[in-house]
């Protein structure tokens, strides 16, 4: 059953790559929708800068932290692995650096990234389901486990399915946002900050039942490291504006 592909006629097509699809197209799409009907502060101009700025800084992000899984790749540079090697933590981080520097360069001071959050957390979940299907060629799988619900993704070795786990969360959390701001409207930002640090705490917890590299030393791995960074910049910015 893994990796499962979807079969039209004589045509296979990866189940990762469907769902890869359809989370930037859907997650997109939303994005659009959300917008026609908010009042956002932004220009286009200027909604077009940090869209540049987000894709370029996540781009980067997504590789570089995704070959500082693997430290034997840092040996020998290769271009086409290096390439293959990427991370979601790694494209948020990236991008949110992105996003800051492109602001900073256009002068924009107003918080882009509420219009962001649920096409984000939509789209990552897509994508999830897109990397459960993969099964073990993804590399995104759990640690072996015991548990009623642990998956065998066909080596006969039954696993954490932790990217259900994580859609799962992400579900919980668009939810929990989406009653939390019937309830009172957060302030302007306030909706992006809380998906970043809640979906930074869940990948933290999560790596320790994903079979990852750790540092030596520290027993955390390369993802983790870059979460603490990720904390330390939203402990510094609500230092800023406390």
């Amino acid at each position: 059953m893994y990796p499962f592909d979807f079969h039209i006629g004589a045509a296979k097509l990866s189940g990762h790559l469907v769902f890869e699809m359809l989370s930037y197209t859907l997650g997109y799409r939303l994005y659009v929708w959300q917008r026609a009907r908010s009042r956002d502060l932004i220009s286009d101009d200027g909604r077009m800068w940090i869209f540049l700025g987000a894709a370029l800084g996540a781009f980067l992000g997504s590789h570089i932290l995704g070959v500082l899984e693997h430290p034997d790749y840092l040996k020998h540079f290769n271009i086409q692995v290096w390439m293959g090697q990427k991370t979601i933590i790694g494209g948020l981080l990236g991008g949110l650096i992105g996003v800051e520097l492109t602001k900073k360069q256009i002068g924009i001071r107003t918080s882009s990234g509420d219009l962001m959050t649920y096409p984000l957390i939509f789209a990552l979940a897509l994508g999830r389901i897109g990397c459960h299907l993969a099964g073990l060629t993804d590399g995104t799988h759990g640690k072996p486990s015991s548990l009623p619900w642990a998956i065998d993704f066909g080596d006969g070795i039954p696993r954490h399915p932790v990217n259900l786990y994580e859609v799962a969360f992400l579900l919980l959390l668009a939810g929990v946002l989406f009653w939390r701001e019937k309830q009172q409207a957060l302030p302007n930002g306030m909706r992006f900050k809380i998906f970043m640090i809640a979906y930074l705490s869940w990948r933290f917890l999560l790596e320790f039942i994903k079979p990852v590299w750790l540092a030596p030393g520290l027993g955390l791995s390369s993802i983790q490291l870059a979460i603490i960074a990720g904390w330390g910049y939203y402990f510094w910015d609500w230092r800023q504006h406390k």
